[in-house]
């Protein structure tokens, strides 16, 4: 069986106060759920959560990364630089940069191999809007945005990544797909990435990324192809994170 993953996507959000508090409640009340865990923080924060949360249960991960390794690039952040604050995941083509930083399909491909040749996990992001959907669309666009990543990859590479599924018409809105049409998404992803090598995506982890709450965690969680979930709001309350995990 493939271990669940739940990561927490904190966006633009947190103080070294609150991070604090919030850190210390997730570590008090993790118990071992059967699922991995880990918090994708704002760079500046990396610091933190490498003290606060180093030896312990809940892995820390960056929310983008620079193509470049290095260089005149002012306000990017390089994979190296990451690895060096002890990051284990990152976010790669989340629906938020893709809208607001015009981030092609290209360039997430490009970020993922970025992640990778530093050693870390890049957690790619896809999926699609309401128009799209609502034009039957969801394969496609989602399909596109896979395609652009598994061109760039090696069969021997796939394993090293994770991808989550986040409908963005379901992201900060209040709706949340329903477990059917979570589990529809992820199915054609699993399918796509067994087009490439089936073994490794038996063993791959899909994470769902469209408001994931405590209510709703375990009817999406024991979805067939939903591994564990990207989650946005919930992360940031140690109570409600603590119950998307237990839903495991």
């Amino acid at each position: 069986m493939r271990r669940k993953l739940v990561i927490g996507n904190w966006k633009m959000n947190g103080n070294r106060a609150a991070n604090s508090t919030l850190l210390s409640g997730i570590l008090a009340g993790l118990n071992d759920f059967g699922a991995d865990c880990a918090v994708c923080v704002p760079a500046p924060y990396l610091a933190q959560c490498e003290s606060q949360l180093q030896g312990s249960a809940v892995a820390w991960g960056a929310q983008d990364l620079s193509v470049h390794a290095s260089g005149a690039y002012t306000g990017e952040v390089a994979a190296a630089m990451l690895v060096d604050f002890g990051c284990r995941y990152v976010l790669c083509g989340h629906s938020e940069r893709r809208a607001y930083h015009y981030e092609s399909n290209e360039l997430v491909a490009q970020k993922a191999r970025a992640a990778l040749a530093a050693g870390l996990t890049p957690v790619v992001c896809v999926g699609e809007t309401l128009d799209q959907r609502e034009a039957g669309e969801t394969a496609a666009v989602i399909g596109a945005q896979l395609q652009a990543v598994l061109d760039v990859l090696e069969n021997s590479e796939l394993i090293k990544i994770v991808v989550a599924y986040e409908p963005v018409w379901a992201i900060g809105t209040g709706k949340t797909a329903t477990p059917q049409i979570a589990q529809e998404a992820h199915a054609l992803l699993r399918a796509q990435l067994a087009a490439k090598d089936a073994v490794a995506a038996a063993s791959m982890q899909i994470l769902y990324g469209g408001s994931m709450k405590p209510e709703n965690a375990k009817e999406l969680m024991v979805q067939p192809d939903i591994d564990g979930g990207l989650i946005g709001g919930a992360a940031l309350k140690a109570a409600d994170f603590l119950g998307i995990i237990q839903a495991v």
